[in-house]
């Protein structure tokens, strides 16, 4: 068992919007991930979505209103709740979602991670 520095594992990538697996709770991924402007509009079938955010703010858009989240703030998104994820500045964030997760969802771009690399 080895303990994860979540600001060392940071320090591995410089990327926005591509997640990185830093380590697994039963069928779960824990990923890492630098967001900086607007993702994509898009829902989960499948899976909740929960983004708690380590450095800097994030904001989760929904239809009907926005959430603002600064560090050591959290929100669970439930499967099927359309979102777009947006990011002024860089935002360092912690995700904890099944492994069968894809990060754009419903949606396949340029954007979308299907191989997931590890730190």
């Amino acid at each position: 068992m080895e303990k994860v520095d979540l600001a060392q594992k940071f320090s591995l990538f410089t990327e926005h919007w591509s997640p990185r697996v830093v380590g697994e709770l039963n069928d779960s991924y824990i990923k890492l991930a630098k967001l900086k402007g607007e993702f994509v509009w898009h829902h989960h079938d499948g899976e909740d979505e929960m983004f708690l955010v380590v450095k800097g703010r994030l904001v989760i858009r929904f239809r009907d209103g926005d959430v603002d989240l600064g560090p050591g703030e959290l929100i669970v998104i439930p499967r099927g709740v359309e979102h777009m994820p947006v990011a002024e500045e860089e935002a360092q964030v912690m995700l904890i979602e099944p492994k069968t997760t894809l990060n754009t969802g419903n949606v396949t771009n340029e954007r979308t991670v299907a191989e997931l690399k590890r730190i």
